[in-house]
């Protein structure tokens, strides 16, 4: 397709996505917007806005399959995904990226960071049980340890030139991607891993797009162990989203993984954000959110996160060389409860900060677990939100904080209007927040039940939340890739392609997490990226992706790709 043409397209899409600009237009807007919660969606649209907001995007047959069921008992299934049988084919995928199903340790073990193998080499861990990796890495340490005392580190080790033909280089470094693994599957079984150890990390990505399986694993290995991780974590999280018959699930999963965020490159958390989604907030999504609260305080990932881990209370400061650290404290009230304008003072985020003391990790950088050290906790009295905590107390000083936050008015608003916010429209109607709060003041904080309450709207089911959200990255790559029934081999250019849209998977540094508003997303940069993408993976041209669109639009029809670029493809 013509760049011009292209140009004339992502010019068209702003025009159509993004909001007027005037004061008086905007006025005009939530004027009309208003009564348009109140004006209730045609039947025949129901459907369609459900699975916008429900799911990552319809497939094909999916409207189908939800009227044959019925619009109701389909919504009561999402909201129990436990009744709902998970997609065999997910299920397989995700096997294949094994560190998902470890522990924080397990992962240390298998896909060890530089300074981990220098610890293996010194004895100060044990290498992985699993014989090919143990070889993998002792092949990578032999590999560095040749190179130091060489004082080579460029791509010429004589280590290639001694297991290579001339000619086998020469393909392995220069031929298509089709040639490299042909080359590479021609060396003899009893060599190959001695070769991997020695390939420079570019030819090793240039085999990753057209290996099967198990040598996809062997090259990753070979390239950096401890990349394996953060590469599982963002394929699963696109292979649930495109393939998970819990469709819901996966939505809110993605919600309050934001909501509670933790920056994956940040030191230890390399190795503990996999267990904190798995563990920590999946299981949770529609229990009560003290219980969630709870647990993602005591998670190993957002103690290290928000540096809680180090926070130490008076008089054990001046023994451990540390002081009181209030990270934790002001996020926990900013933003994982009672909002910005929650009614707390600084004092109050210094009260919960020493509430907090001794709540730590054990050996954080080897995966470490939970634990509460009370020789570092504060025992002084304290007082939060005017509620006073007597002095002597342990961990449940702590845990009264979580009490007193979880059962303020303020939370339920806060907690309800960005769940509203993500569900309904970017500036919710503020009677269906106050409804959603009340909801969850009367039941404890049940989500399940603040989502039923916003599910049993009139502004859920309103013209005004219809097509009102614009889709962040994750939700234009998943959609797109559902809407085309792709059969995703694997996902680590999809991953890519999310990070280029501007949403990299567990990188927001800041603790906010990414938005729920449309406006972060909405920018000409983004659309013709977005139209790019959409192009490329209807004719395809995205590694890891196979559509049945292409012969279509190679014959001359519509093509697909303007259709998923277009305005109405990046609402819903």
């Amino acid at each position: 397709m013509r760049k011009s043409t292209i140009v004339a397209l992502v010019l068209a899409m702003v025009v159509g996505v993004l909001p007027p600009l005037s004061a008086r237009s905007r006025k005009k807007g939530e004027e009309t917007s208003s009564g348009a919660f109140q004006k209730p969606l045609p039947k025949d649209q129901r459907v369609e806005q459900a699975l916008n907001r429900l799911t990552f995007g319809a497939r094909p047959g999916d409207e189908e399959r939800v009227k044959s069921i019925g619009l109701n008992k389909w919504i009561d299934l999402e909201l129990h995904p436990n009744r709902i049988r998970e997609n065999p084919v997910l299920t397989a995928k995700l096997k294949e990226l094994d560190s998902l199903f470890m522990s924080s340790r397990e992962m240390v073990q298998n896909y060890p960071a530089p300074q981990m193998v220098r610890q293996m080499v010194n004895g100060g861990l044990p290498y992985p049980s699993d014989p090919d990796r143990r070889m993998m890495i002792q092949k990578l340490v032999a590999r560095f340890e040749r190179r130091q005392q060489k004082g080579q580190n460029g791509e010429s080790d004589p280590e290639l030139a001694r297991l290579l033909t001339a000619d086998q280089m020469r393909q392995l470094r220069a031929g298509t991607p089709e040639q490299r693994l042909a080359a590479f599957e021609a060396i003899p079984i009893d060599q190959r891993d001695e070769v991997l150890a020695e390939l420079p990390p570019g030819v090793l990505q240039g085999l990753f797009v057209v290996a099967p399986p198990e040598l996809r694993r062997k090259f990753e290995l070979a390239a950096g162990p401890q990349q394996v991780v953060a590469r599982d974590l963002g394929e699963g999280k696109l292979l649930r989203a495109i393939y998970s018959n819990r469709q819901l699930e996966e939505v809110l999963v993605d919600f309050w993984f934001n909501h509670f965020n933790v920056f994956l490159d940040k030191g230890a958390d390399r190795y503990l954000v996999t267990a904190y989604e798995r563990d920590v907030i999946r299981p949770r999504v529609l229990g009560k959110f003290r219980d969630l609260l709870e647990a993602t305080a005591k998670s190993p990932a957002m103690l290290f996160y928000l540096d809680n881990w180090q926070s130490v209370g008076s008089p054990a400061r001046a023994a451990a060389r540390r002081g009181l650290n209030e990270n934790y404290g002001r996020e926990l009230l900013e933003l994982h409860s009672l909002g910005v304008d929650g009614g707390y003072t600084q004092k109050d985020v210094t009260e919960v900060a020493r509430c907090f003391t001794g709540w730590t990790i054990r050996q954080p950088q080897l995966g470490g677990e939970f634990f509460f050290n009370e020789r570092t906790h504060d025992k002084g009295e304290k007082t939060v939100l005017g509620v006073r905590i007597p002095a002597g107390g342990g961990i449940e000083d702590g845990e009264k904080v979580l009490d007193i936050v979880s059962r303020r008015p303020a939370t339920a608003h806060f907690v309800s209007n960005k769940l509203a916010q993500r569900f309904v429209a970017d500036d919710p109607p503020p009677a269906l927040v106050e409804r959603m709060a009340q909801t969850f003041l009367k039941t404890g904080g049940d989500l399940r039940a603040v989502m039923k309450t916003m599910l049993d709207s009139k502004e859920f089911w309103s013209v005004g939340a219809f097509r009102s959200k614009f889709k962040s990255p994750l939700e234009m790559v998943a959609s797109s890739v559902r809407t085309l029934s792709g059969d995703v081999e694997f996902a680590f250019a999809l991953n890519n392609q999310v990070t280029q849209l501007g949403e990299p998977l567990y990188r927001k540094l800041e603790p906010t997490g990414y938005s729920n508003s449309s406006a972060e997303w909405m920018n000409s940069a983004s659309l013709l990226a977005r139209m790019n993408f959409a192009l490329n993976l209807a004719n395809n041209r995205v590694p890891g992706v196979k559509v049945a669109a292409a012969e279509a639009a190679s014959q001359g029809e519509a093509s697909m790709g303007i259709s998923l670029g277009s305005p109405e493809f990046q609402k819903h």
